[in-house]
């Protein structure tokens, strides 16, 4: 069997099992006590030095002993054998003089394991293979050995890559089946072995899979160098591994965390090979190889690896036992990962279409900051870390470095700054990006930065080849880049020759280079406006448009600039320059700009800006009148002579004559901590308790940040100086809440409440939580998205007597099993109590209560909460509850198992043949008054009122009935009729005093059916999709002559010669409404403050009601001429349906992404999505609207496996993530696969 054999042999075993690595090379050595003797044999009996302990020349003297070790891991059972290599590199070698045996070592190592590896498989029939490893080195290349001296390295990235070549090319030569970059404490160092195995490759002719393991120091979850797991991730993955992992340094107990957050990010093979625990007093390692594989074990059946074998102190015995222990587990599946530029400090920095704006900050520039210039030429490097330090305070993301200045030595200064900041923590943790207009500066950058920075930039000015040879060395760097338009004929000023520039680019990264997407960024030049030059009036929304076009024409492509350029006619001004930055990224960021070279500590929140000056620049940055520039002019006249709107801002004090809680919200709106202590103990002297202060004006403040910082209007930035001023207020307020709290109490026991990660309902949850509390529970309310950890610490922290779980979307129920399972992994034995509207007691006893051996109980509603709290906090009344619920369950999932009354009956082909027919012959679909999107910004409340369906606000209540019926009632009548009143009166107070604003964005789209799916056009030339939404058929067979349902039936398909449409709306009902319920919190109001989410959830729908009725009779115009009471509307007498995602006829919560991207719906109207996709405000509705007379609600119920693998390839998801989405309407069991 050849090497490539031997490799594809390698990647079909990873399909079918974990695989097993061998043990402790140094461990087994130390195990045969050599002496000097040994080491030095005959060859190096004269060496000038001691060579005992150089493990890696044992290779070459005495070779017995190593094939000794190699045979007796892999008769345990070892698929892959490490060569003796761990430390021959030319630093390592330095200390013993023999840097000149590396290439031999190395080579000899690969040939004397490969003939180990050879001899075994030709004994055993099955092929062993050999994992040739570059270890770390005993040097740091981002880390400086002297305290006194931060920016000294004693090693260079460039010696590193030297010798990392030296070694991977013998090690190939020798036989080695891949290489194994291994445990890795410092990243830039594997990123030197990185390159240098690139270089390799070309020099051997040889390409081998590659394998990197890093290594978590300690309990910190961090290298040596500081990264935490997932930033290491993101710094090597431009290697394109076949496994990532980590190993050494900790025992697997204490290294599980980081396996499984390897597990979650990485989208290829997560590899373990722990130590045998943590070393003794003696330097030795006791964990036997039972206690090992029992927990190895657990890794395997969480499915965290496809990988695994030991470290430090593991024999062949520890091999053995993880192997058995790991055999019948399945490998870990890969995910496939949402598209998102993923670069690194210290920290990750993930960059999607869903985050918002990322601030550069770009104060470290010599050529755009007076200051720092001194500094660097001053030598005053303390200041200028500094000046660095001052922008991530000020909500810098990113950390913009330039040194091209004439003066200086450019290279230098860049190496010397950067290994200075590497040592700040506060500093190191953002990702750099590396600015300079000469390739040997951003190379001697790209030498010094561990995590994966951003270059800025490269272009096509000097032609393509010099543009192909820099994109490739930054690929190999393992960095993303910045694009300028510029080409072989300049700059582009145009949006046409932007555009053009960038597809060029992209073309040739994507498709020559190798580049993914997302590391692309394109900087499609922002130029100043306002110059009175009449070309330049356009430069500001050439820019906008072009990053318009950019985004929706190259996936995955970001678009950032240097966005002070842009007011530069204006320098001088800073009050002017300040506008004309807010204003511009106001409108560039709704065009798709992700990121932004930005004074993060200077920058104007767009709604504060004075009307008059707001209007003239953007007059000017959208170029709508001709004398723009000349108005704009004339009004910057009134600001001359401010240094900076952030300081006269500061400097303006009549804001200091309001009342306190309204200097509160001041101060937090515009970051200004220098009177919060004094306000907050003002605040504090008025309250009835300090920590109303906290959550009566500090939160409401916070809640006007929030609100226009979800609207567009104030920036990351600012919204960091907020938090700064909301920290010192509560930091004052500390104290007093701590004296408060000496008093003993005592309750029926305590019990921790949470609606679950990726969920934001929790209506339901707070009243279930308020009649605990009435009846002596001491509730402990995480509120909502809280993740497994959070919710497990906390009652293990808390002592908690019981959990209780609340969730509204299907995504929920998942997370729910998780908890359960982490439950029982763990350990614990408290009550799981389980409910919301999406739980149920045949979920619960089918999916939940089999992972967890603890009571677990679902709970209906509030009145039943208490009774099963107070059976379960007393002895003799547990275990009857616990008893008949487990048989209950039993019997539950009994019947779950014999139960195919609503099975999918029909094939999804058969279904197919069965959908609905519209006679299309006959029909000519309306055409909408518009395509694209629409917003509208304040929906009337005092007109939504009208369109509320009430029954819903009492079943939340817990009354069941019609309304009105329901308010005359014998039994409930009057405290329905109470209820009523209160929630009339709070509507009144919310319609008078403006609580709460409702916001819509709906549109319509030139669309096509394409069998279960829908096209969807950005225009009327309905070239290609720019969208597919994807629906799903009904499976179980009906009467003849009832067809099977899907939504795309409704709309005309492709081949049928119409062209028909689809409409999309979100609207919401929530915005304003955290500083209500935050007032009713604070004055323990739990009744009004549930009675406000309530209505707010009404008004949602209203909203909802109100604009489908518009649409049919105004925007789309079907049914100009409907006339129809409330109740009609409750009863869907309308014409056409508006289906929401994750509802029974479009019950897949992801096609709410889709219809987020349709309309830019959080963009328009702040509404966001959870990773869940649950919506933010949760008072909110969205959906599609079809216009076909003959469309209808209905249900898909179950749908079959064959359905699902075909919903799966369209979605361009895994059949585990589909089946995962769909867990509720699964007609089948997706752990029983086919034997096919």
């Amino acid at each position: 069997m050849d090497r490539e054999q031997r490799i594809n042999a390698l990647m079909e075993l990873l399909e079918q099992r974990i695989v097993m690595l061998d043990g402790a090379m140094g461990t087994m050595i130390q195990g045969y006590g050599l002496a000097e003797e040994d080491y030095r044999g005959d060859r190096f009996s004269d060496w000038q030095r001691d060579l005992k302990g150089n493990n890696d020349l044992l290779t070459l003297t005495r070779p017995a002993v190593i094939r000794e070790i190699h045979r007796g891991f892999l008769e345990a059972g070892a698929d892959v054998i490490e060569t003796n290599t761990f430390n021959a590199n030319a630093p390592s070698m330095a200390d013993y003089g023999m840097e000149d045996l590396v290439a031999e070592l190395n080579r000899a190592a690969a040939q004397l394991a490969r003939e180990c590896a050879d001899a075994h498989a030709a004994e055993s029939g099955t092929p062993r293979f050999v994992a040739g490893v570059l270890g770390p080195t005993n040097r740091t290349a981002s880390i400086s050995p002297d305290v006194n001296d931060p920016g000294y390295r004693n090693i260079t990235f460039a010696d590193l890559a030297a010798t990392y070549e030296q070694a991977a090319v013998a090690l190939i030569e020798g036989g080695a089946d891949f290489l194994m970059i291994e445990t890795i404490f410092d990243t830039l160092n594997a990123k030197a072995a990185i390159l240098a195995v690139k270089r390799s490759f070309a020099v051997t002719g040889v390409t081998l899979p590659v394998m990197i393991s890093g290594t978590i120091t300690d309990a910190s979850g961090r290298t040596l160098s500081g990264q935490t797991a997932e930033a290491f991730w993101n710094s090597v993955r431009h290697a394109e591994p076949f496994m990532i992992g980590l190993n050494c340094a900790l025992g697997a107990a204490d290294l599980r965390p980081y396996v499984a957050e390897l597990a979650r990010v990485a989208d290829t093979r997560v590899s373990a090979h722990p130590n045998a625990g943590l070393p003794n007093e003696f330097g030795e390692y006791d964990e036997t190889p039972e206690e090992m594989a029992g927990i190895v074990g657990e890794f395997a059946e969480s499915g965290l690896i496809n990988m695994t074998g030991g470290c430090c102190g593991t024999r062949p015995e520890h091999i053995r036992a993880i192997g058995a222990a790991v055999q019948d587990a399945a490998p870990r599946p890969l995910p496939e990962l949402a598209p998102r530029c993923r670069l690194a400090g210290l920290e990750p920095l993930n960059i999607g279409p869903d985050d918002l704006f990322v601030n550069v900050g770009e104060r470290c520039n010599v050529t755009g900051s007076a200051v720092f210039r001194r500094l660097i030429e001053a030598d005053d490097y303390a200041a200028a870390v500094q000046v660095a330090r001052t922008q991530v305070e000020n909500g810098a993301q990113i950390i913009d470095v330039n040194m091209d200045e004439g003066m200086l030595d450019s290279e230098q200064a860049m190496v010397t700054f950067l290994n200075l900041i590497a040592s700040e923590p506060d500093v190191a943790r953002l990702p750099i990006m590396i600015d300079s207009s000469k390739w040997s500066v951003i190379e001697a950058g790209l030498r010094c930065v561990q995590g994966k920075a951003v270059v800025n930039s490269i272009s096509l000015k000097e032609g393509e080849a010099a543009f192909i040879e820099q994109a490739r060395l930054v690929r190999d760097y393992g960095a993303a880049v910045i694009v300028m338009a510029f080409d072989e004929q300049g700059q582009a000023d145009t949006v046409e020759r932007k555009v053009e520039i960038c597809k060029r680019s992209y073309e040739i990264l994507t498709r020559v280079v190798g580049f993914e997407p997302t590391d692309i960024i394109f900087d499609p030049n922002i130029f100043a406006i306002a110059t009175g030059i009449e070309e330049h009036a356009r430069y500001g929304i050439d820019f906008i448009e072009a990053t318009r076009i950019i985004k929706a024409s190259l996936p995955g492509a970001m678009v950032s600039g240097g966005v002070s350029n842009v007011s530069f006619s204006f320098r001088g001004n800073n009050v002017v320059r300040e506008a004309i930055h807010s204003v511009f990224l106001y409108h560039a960021i709704r065009a798709g700009m992700d990121l932004g070279i930005v004074n993060a500590g200077q920058l104007a929140i767009y709604e504060d800006l004075p009307g008059t000056l707001r209007d003239a620049v953007e007059d000017v940055v959208l170029a709508r009148r001709e004398d723009a520039t000349d108005r704009l002019l004339e009004v910057a006249e009134d600001y001359k002579g401010q240094a900076s709107g952030a300081k006269a801002k500061a400097q303006d004090l009549s804001w200091r004559e309001l009342d306190v809680d309204k200097r509160l919200e001041y101060a937090l709106v515009n970051g200004i901590d220098e009177y919060v202590v004094d306000d907050t103990e003002e605040a504090r002297l008025v309250a009835d308790r300090p920590l109303s202060v906290i959550e009566g004006p500090l939160m409401a403040g916070m809640n006007v940040v929030g609100d226009l910082f979800g609207a567009g209007k104030m920036f990351l930035p600012q919204v960091v100086k907020s938090a700064r001023v909301m920290k010192k207020a509560v930091g004052h307020l500390v104290p007093f809440i701590e004296k408060e709290q000496d008093g003993d109490s005592s309750s029926n026991g305590k019990i921790v409440m949470a609606t679950v990660k990726g969920d934001v309902h929790d209506i339901g949850k707070n009243i279930v939580g308020v009649v605990l509390q009435c009846n002596n529970f001491e509730v402990i309310d995480l509120g909502v998205m809280v993740s497994c950890e959070k919710i497990l610490e906390t009652a293990k922290r808390e002592n908690a007597a019981i959990i209780g779980l609340s969730g509204l979307i299907t995504p929920s129920l998942d997370e729910m099993v998780h908890v359960a399972s982490e439950m029982q992994r763990l350990g614990y034995d408290l009550p799981l109590l389980i409910g919301g509207a999406t739980t149920s007691p045949a979920h619960t006893a089918v999916k939940i209560e089999p992972q967890y051996e603890g009571p677990v109980i679902y709970v209906k509603d509030a009145s039943r909460s208490v009774g099963v709290a107070q059976a379960l906090v007393e002895p003799a009344t547990r275990a009857e509850l616990v008893e008949k619920t487990r048989a209950d369950n039993e019997r539950r999932r009994e019947r779950h198992a014999g139960k195919s009354r609503l099975a999918p009956q029909l094939s999804i082909r058969e279904a197919r043949e069965r959908r609905h027919e519209c006679d299309w012959h006959s029909y000519t679909p309306p055409v909408p008054a518009f395509t694209g999107t629409r917003v509208i910004d304040d929906l009337r409340l005092e007109v939504l009122r009208n369109y509320i369906d009430w029954m819903p606000f009492f079943n939340a209540w817990e009354f069941h009935g019609k309304f009105p019926g329901i308010l005359s009632d014998p039994v409930v009548g009057e405290a329905a009729s109470n209820l009523f009143a209160d929630a009339s009166k709070m509507l009144d107070r919310i319609i008078d005093e403006q609580w709460l604003k409702a916001r819509a964005v709906f549109g319509f789209f030139p669309a096509h059916s394409d069998d279960d799916d829908l096209l969807v056009y950005a225009d009327e030339g309905r070239e290609s999709p720019f969208a597919r939404l994807c629906h799903l058929r009904q499976q179980r067979a009906k009467p003849e002559g009832q067809p099977q349902q899907c939504l795309a039936d409704f709309v005309a398909p492709a081949g049928s010669g119409l062209n028909d449409y689809i409409g999309a709306f979100a609207v919401t009902a929530g915005i304003g409404i955290d500083e209500h319920v935050a007032r009713f919190e604070a004055e323990h109001d739990d009744y009004n403050a549930i009675i406000l989410k309530a209505l707010a959830d009404r008004l949602a729908e209203a909203a909802a009601e109100y604009l489908h009725e518009r649409v049919r009779r105004e925007h789309w115009g079907y049914a100009a001429d409907e006339q129809l009471s409330n109740d009609e509307l409750i009863q869907e007498k309308y014409a056409g349906i508006r289906p929401a995602p994750g509802y029974p006829a479009c019950p897949d919560h992801t096609e709410k992404g889709t219809l987020w991207e349709l309309l830019d719906v959080e963009s328009a109207i702040g509404l966001a999505l959870t990773e869940s996709y649950a919506m933010l405000p949760t008072a909110a509705v969205s959906g599609f609207y079809f216009a076909h007379p003959d469309a209808r609600y209905f249900s898909v119920g179950q749908v079959d496996r064959d359905q699902v693998e075909s919903y799966a390839r369209r979605k361009s998801m895994t059949l585990a993530e589909a089946e995962k989405w769909l867990a509720p309407n699964l007609g089948y069991n997706p752990e029983r696969r086919s034997a096919a």
